[in-house]
Order: structure tokens, then C-alpha cells, then sequence
């Protein structure tokens, strides 16, 4: 019996790992001592075991913030060299020229400058993302220095796999200077979220690698507003293209080619942390006392940085969308008769990689050469020249266009710009998805017009519908019976196959 029950239980471990779940097990690492004065010498004692993984890193997305160069995703020569060093967006505008500020969010140690050794495999920090004691801080102006109060040794030895608290609690959340700023639907309250927040962290526990699988240190998924070079993470990634259940399964899987199922998933977000949508660098440099507050008890000013508003619980805007950005570079020509949107994203109804997606539209007022008709790279922090140290945006603009190599005319005024952020997050269990009525009624959350139809497509038609019949005659494929059914993609199914194996193992033992 005890031996029978042993086979049972490898059996079981064989077909959970079979089945995609991980099987990891952590490595004892209470061996590294210390004392380490510095991130760089704890990086010493990593890359002793685990030098290909260094050189994995040194080629990855999150260490070279441009594109990755091999990966096996994305347009790479479309966007060679482009990334989050080098593009522009509508926050804090851009690296260049402010380093120490913002590589406080690289996963290494000391990019000061454009000087910085992206080759040295000892400035990695390996434990911005590999913690597991959540108190790893680093200092926010110091080019990535660990904080002094950080015993090293002590989070040396618990380093493991990247948890959502060192993904989101030491970067991701507070992208954009604060708590859900920049992205919508990533906060700390997805720390330990609700199951009524976020079904799969909440509910399931998921991990950020749960749906971002990792390759040699590249992660798959991509902010909308950088190149697509990683492959993409996609619902169907695990529910396959037919997802849906019950008297309504067949029309509801017919949506899936044109919408994304996040539209329908997620229909509000910042649902527990307010995010900001507007942001007025025009009216930084004021000496407001008190400083003001709106209903959520967020600030609306600061002097650094200009006026703000912030929404909560907020509708999303709907744009077709094929994983591409039409991306704003340095020097092209901006709006100059309205917005000037700085990635906006790529598809059309007429484009057959294009779903409708959800999105957070950030909209801002930044600098920009009046003469030139560019977007300026100021100088915010550090420098002598910067605006944060003499509230003076000509030499701010003078200083950020010089250490970018790029001209300045001495005139500069103020412009409208957008971003787009694609919503993926905070998505609720399944009874909070949108309902027909909340699209297809003449005050629905549609705007199927602007979207390219001539109205509801309940009404005048669904898109590609001649044409699908077309290709499947051309290659000699049926359409799908009703009711047609795949296990493929299901989640689960693996483990319930898994479990059916080991009742008949069961069963047959015992007839023994």
C-alpha cells in the first residue's frame, strides 16, 4: 500500500509539471554571509554560479531599455536602438539627461550618465527583482544605490523567483514618479488583491511569470507606448480563441476576432488606486501654499512638476490595436493645430491582426521648441541647468537638447500631447464583464464610428465577413460546426487529463 502510494504521488508530481506548472525549487542560498558593503559585490558572488544567466541579462530588454536586439519577437529593425532610454512620453518626459532620477527604476547600479558600461555584468542588480524579504529599497536619486539600510547578506540569502512585490512594489506600480501614476491598472493594491479586483492574483495568486513567461531573461509583454520586441501576452495564451461557456458560448466567441478580450473583461480601471490622466508641465515653478487636494486626497500640484488630475474607477477608451505603436522619435515634427499623440497605436477595422483594445489616455501639456516645432528633453534633475534647481525652463531645454545633441532655438512654448497605456490588469471574475446592452445601445461604450463602422455592427454588418468565407473556399476549409469544441488552450485541461490517468493507475493497482 505505502509503495503504491508512492508511485501515485510521483505520478502526480510528473503530470503537474507535465501540465505547465511550476516545479522550481528554490535554491539554499544561506550560504552567502557577507558582509557586502555594496549591490555590486552581492552581483559578484551571483555571477559565480550563475554567469550565463548574467549574459542573458545583458542582452534583455529591462537592463538595455531599448530593444533587445535578438529577440524572437517584433519588427527589430523598425526599432533598433529605440526604447525607454530613448523615446519620449508625457510623465517626466525622458532619460536623457536625468539618470540619477530615473534609473533608480533599472534593474542595476550606477547609470549616471550616458557613459554608463551597459557590457559590465557587475553593475546588474540582481536583487531588485530576486528579493524575497520586501525590504530591499534603493535610493530614488542615486543612479540605483542600494539604500544603506538594506542588510545585504540578509537579502542575499533569500533571493528566489520574482515575486509581484518585487516586480510592481520595486518598479512597476510606481512608474511615473507614484502609486498607479503612469499605467492605470497597476498598483500596490495589486500587491495582495481581492479576488473582486483581480481574479488571476487575487483568486489564483498568479505571479507577473504566471502570463509573462520569461526566455534567457527576456520578458514576454511590452508597455504600448515602447517597440514591440517581446513577444506578446495574450488571454488566449492559455484560454485559448473559443473561451466561452454556456446558452450564448457561440455569438460571444464570435467577438473574440475584433475584440480584445480585455475590453470586455476589464470594463473600469483604477478601481481601488487613482491614476493620473492629466498633467500641466506648463504650471510647475509656483509657490502654492497650501498645497491643493482633490476628492481621492491626492495633490493637484507641485512645484516640480505642474497641476494634475487624477481619476478613479475610470471608463477606458477603445482603439484598434495589432501590438504596434506609431511612436513619437526625438526631433519629429509635433501637432502644432491640436494633440500630438506619442504612440499612437497601430490597426484598423481593415486589419486583420487588429482587435479592439482597451486603453488609458494620459494627456499633458510639455515643453516643446517653438521654432523648431519638436518636443524638448529638459533637464529636470541633477544638473546645474536643471529646472528642478532653477525653476528656469529655457536653461532647462538649453541643457536637455545639448546632452542630446540635438538644437535648441532659445524659444519654447508649451503643447498637447497623448499617450496611450493598454489596460491588461484588474481583471474582475467573469460577472463583472460587460453585458450586450452595454455596448450595443445608442448611448453604449462603443463608439463603433470612430472605430471605422458605419454603425452598431450588430446593425450594419461584422467586418471581414465575405472575406473569411473567401479564404476558408481557397484553402478547402469548413467553417466550424456549431457547437465545435477544442481542449486546446483550455486552462486545466492537462492537470484534468493528469488526474483521470492517475483513477485508472488507482483503480487497475488495486485489482492486483
Amino acid at each position: 500500500m505505502y509503495m503504491r502510494g508512492q508511485v501515485i504521488l510521483l505520478l502526480f508530481i510528473s503530470i503537474v509539471c507535465l501540465s505547465g506548472i511550476a516545479c522550481a525549487t528554490e535554491m539554499n542560498h544561506s550560504f552567502l554571509e557577507g558582509p557586502y558593503d555594496s549591490g555590486p559585490e552581492v552581483t559578484e558572488e551571483c555571477i559565480g554560479c550563475h554567469e550565463p544567466q548574467a549574459k542573458d541579462m545583458l542582452n534583455s530588454t529591462h537592463w538595455l531599455w531599448t530593444s533587445c536586439g535578438d529577440c524572437e519577437c517584433g519588427d527589430i529593425e523598425s526599432y533598433k536602438d529605440m526604447g525607454k532610454r530613448t523615446v519620449i512620453n508625457n510623465f517626466c518626459v525622458a532619460v536623457a539627461s536625468n539618470e540619477p532620477r530615473c534609473t533608480s527604476c533599472h534593474a542595476g547600479y550606477g547609470w549616471e550618465d550616458d557613459t554608463f558600461d551597459f557590457n559590465n555584468a557587475s553593475n546588474i542588480d540582481c536583487l531588485v527583482c530576486h528579493d524575497n524579504t520586501g525590504t530591499y529599497n534603493k535610493i530614488p536619486t542615486g543612479a540605483g544605490a542600494v539604500d544603506t539600510s538594506v542588510d545585504l547578506a540578509e537579502v542575499a540569502q533569500s533571493v528566489g523567483s520574482p515575486t509581484r512585490d518585487t516586480c510592481g512594489g520595486n518598479c512597476h506600480f510606481y512608474g511615473g514618479g507614484g502609486d498607479n501614476v503612469k499605467h492605470g491598472d497597476m498598483s500596490s493594491a495589486l500587491s495582495d488583491p481581492s479576488p473582486e479586483l483581480d481574479v488571476h492574483m487575487g483568486l489564483l495568486d498568479f505571479k507577473c511569470q504566471n502570463c509573462h513567461e520569461t526566455s534567457d531573461h527576456n520578458v514576454a509583454g511590452h508597455f504600448s507606448g515602447l517597440p514591440g520586441t517581446e513577444c506578446r501576452v495574450e488571454c488566449s495564451d492559455c484560454h485559448g480563441e473559443t473561451p466561452h461557456l454556456g446558452e450564448y458560448k457561440e455569438r460571444l466567441d464570435d467577438h473574440v476576432d475584433a475584440i480584445a478580450c480585455q475590453s470586455c473583461h476589464i470594463p473600469k480601471y483604477a478601481r481601488e488606486v487613482p491614476t493620473k490622466m492629466y498633467w500641466d508641465w506648463s504650471q510647475a515653478g509656483q509657490d502654492i501654499d497650501p498645497v491643493p487636494t482633490d476628492e481621492y486626497g491626492k495633490a493637484t500640484y507641485n512645484k516640480k512638476k505642474g497641476s494634475f488630475v487624477w481619476e478613479k474607477n475610470v471608463t477606458p477608451a477603445y482603439a484598434w490595436y495589432n501590438g504596434s505603436s506609431d511612436l513619437y522619435k526625438l526631433g519629429d515634427t509635433i501637432n502644432a493645430d491640436g494633440m500630438t499623440v506619442i504612440n499612437a497605436p497601430v490597426g484598423s477595422r481593415d486589419d486583420a491582426d487588429s482587435q479592439i483594445y482597451p486603453f488609458k489616455i494620459h494627456r499633458a501639456k510639455q515643453i516643446s521648441d517653438a521654432e523648431y516645432n519638436y518636443l524638448i528633453v529638459p533637464d529636470l534633475f541633477g544638473g546645474e541647468n536643471s529646472y528642478w534647481a532653477t525653476y528656469d525652463w529655457d536653461k532647462a531645454a538649453a541643457s536637455g537638447m545639448e546632452y542630446v545633441d540635438m538644437p535648441y532655438s532659445g524659444e519654447y512654448e508649451f503643447v498637447e500631447t497623448s499617450l496611450y497605456e493598454s489596460i491588461n490588469h484588474e481583471v474582475p471574475p467573469a460577472e463583472y464583464s460587460l453585458e450586450c446592452s452595454d455596448c450595443h445601445l445608442e448611448s453604449g461604450m462603443m463608439d463603433f464610428e470612430a472605430l471605422g463602422y458605419q454603425g452598431d455592427p450588430m446593425l450594419v454588418g461584422e467586418r471581414f465577413v465575405e472575406e473569411v468565407e473567401d479564404v476558408r473556399q481557397s484553402v478547402g476549409q469548413d467553417a466550424p460546426e456549431s457547437g465545435e469544441e477544442s481542449s486546446e488552450g483550455v486552462p486545466g485541461f492537462g492537470i484534468f487529463l493528469g488526474i483521470c490517468m492517475l483513477l485508472v493507475v488507482n483503480i487497475l493497482w488495486g485489482r492486483r
